[in-house]
């Protein structure tokens, strides 16, 4: 795969999934380079000077008033690095570690973060060579940035702490040597260039949005495999009502929705029935998984900045012209670590989730509830009675989406006091990011369960053909699972399924 370059203004939240999964390799731009060796020149000229500046010439939060002076520079990165180190619990998931490598390195590489080059080097050839640190995942606030889990990042490139070599964690001087990569010596603000940040949120929260992007194109596909098992109707997706309320996601699913339905047999065997309208599961599906579609795109947006943005502090800001010799610049320190903007979004879109999992879970009942299902066998079982096909993965799915409505909650309207009472209101977007991974499986899940029971009450309506669309996406789904002619354990189909739904397969119908 040909090399990203970075250069902290163009990078694409695709662009961190090829990295991040794929592998994909990662070189610092020449022109970026050039700006970052700029900013550089500015900080080692204060340095020089020995001139006061917050983090670099002084001790850091509560302790900014305290000077540090000479030798004691590099020490203090040193201490600042492991001082900082203290997450607990389960560490990232190795695409979340090297996506967080990644948006570091991205955001030093404008060139306001007054590192040296080859900071951002060492970073690109952890993530070239496989070098991926042990970074656990709680233990942030998200104010100061995600100082605890950026930390474990710095942690590695220093060659302490640990590394995992695939979930085996192994000493990262033993990682680096395998990768014969040197272990780095900070300079002055390098530290807390590298800790200082909101990687650690975002870094969780790009994947959890390109993962929830594919649940919704998901959505429309096996939200249309039940309305038609159901013998629902298609005239609540007609154009002129969505034109009448054109919000663009309502439109784009309510277009997804008559193409998936398009050449019905099914649709066409109940054409002239008495029924005038669905239930709001069906029928509000354009107005609901087109409102989650809107969630997204704002999201998106959030984080397409962020993930270009200098969140470090302080910032250096280098005045044109003179030499190296006689650089110079403004060093401001801000609060662009504070990571208000993407906890809004995380939480926004594990709110928006939690619907599209609730509406999910009830397409599921109605297929599976005789008194609602259109003379659906009961359950969707094969001789019901003797078999209880159905009726426990609805169960199942009810506790997904209740777990989701706790998760929901959000992070972000909370705070607590940390820092000395220097950083006294924060965004927990840490925790808003992590619970949102949760919320993505929960509705993964719940949709998995629907898209089997779907398929299921398709088999019943044969020889009546779904259209091709709906035809293509119940072949993915029995290409993992069989219809169920008896009971028979079902977890490992819901697993298999899901992880149909992640690959974005099922999607494909769309196309």
């Amino acid at each position: 795969m040909k090399a990203l370059h970075i250069n902290g203004n163009d990078l694409t939240l695709e662009a961190v999934r090829e990295v991040a999964v794929e592998r994909r390799p990662v070189l610092l731009d020449p022109d970026a380079r050039e700006a970052v060796r700029r900013a550089r020149a500015v900080v080692d000229a204060l340095v020089a000077g020995n001139k006061v500046s917050y983090a670099i010439t002084t001790g850091v939060g509560k302790l900014s008033d305290v000077r540090i002076a000479g030798e004691q520079i590099r020490e203090m990165q040193v201490n600042l690095v492991r001082s900082h180190a203290v997450g607990v619990g389960e560490p990232l998931s190795i695409s979340e570690a090297r996506a967080m490598i990644l948006l570091r390195a991205n955001s030093l590489s404008k060139g306001f973060s007054g590192v040296r080059t080859e900071i951002i080097d060492a970073l690109c050839e952890m993530l070239n060579r496989g070098v991926t640190p042990f970074v656990p995942s709680q233990g942030s606030v998200g104010a100061s940035g995600d100082l605890a889990p950026l930390a474990h990042l710095a942690l590695a490139l220093i060659g302490e702490g640990e590394c995992l070599d695939e979930k085996v964690r192994i000493p990262a001087g033993e990682a680096l040597r395998r990768a014969q990569i040197q272990p780095l010596k900070l300079e002055a603000k390098e530290a807390i260039s590298l800790i200082n940040g909101t990687q650690g949120m975002l870094a969780v929260g790009t994947l959890a949005l390109l993962a929830a992007e594919t649940l919704v194109d998901t959505a429309d596909v096996i939200g249309s495999l039940s309305l038609d098992a159901l013998k629902g109707t298609d005239a609540a997706f007609d154009e002129r009502i969505h034109q009448a309320r054109p919000h663009l996601g309502q439109m784009k699913t309510a277009a997804n929705l008559r193409r998936m339905l398009e050449g019905s047999e099914i649709r066409e065997s109940h054409r002239d029935c008495g029924r005038v309208q669905d239930a709001y599961s069906l029928r509000c599906m354009p107005q609901v998984h087109g409102a989650v579609r809107d969630t997204l795109a704002h999201c998106r947006e959030v984080m397409e900045i962020e993930v270009n943005s200098s969140v470090d502090n302080p910032l250096v800001f280098v005045k044109q012209g003179g030499s190296d010799a006689e650089a110079e610049g403004d060093i401001i320190s801000g609060g662009n670590f504070h990571g208000q903007p993407v906890a809004f979004a995380l939480d926004f879109l594990g709110i928006a989730l939690s619907a599209l999992a609730g509406i999910s879970e009830r397409r599921l009942e109605r297929l599976v509830n005789p008194a609602l299902s259109e003379g659906l066998p009961p359950f969707l079982a094969a001789g019901a009675g003797l078999n209880s096909g159905f009726m426990m993965p609805q169960v199942t799915a009810a506790a997904l989406v209740s777990e989701n409505k706790i998760f929901a909650h959000p992070a972000s309207v909370d705070s607590i006091t940390t820092s000395g009472n220097k950083e006294d209101y924060v965004s927990m977007g840490m925790a808003a990011s992590l619970k949102l991974k949760r919320i993505i499986e929960n509705t993964r899940n719940a949709m998995a369960i629907e898209a089997m029971a779907a398929a299921q009450a398709l088999d019943f309506v044969a020889p009546l053909k779904t259209s091709k669309r709906g035809q293509a996406a119940h072949a993915a789904i029995r290409s993992v699972c069989a219809t169920m002619d008896k009971d028979r354990v079902m977890y490992q189909d819901f697993a298999r399924i899901a992880e149909l739904i992640a690959s974005g397969k099922v999607a494909e119908a769309l196309r």
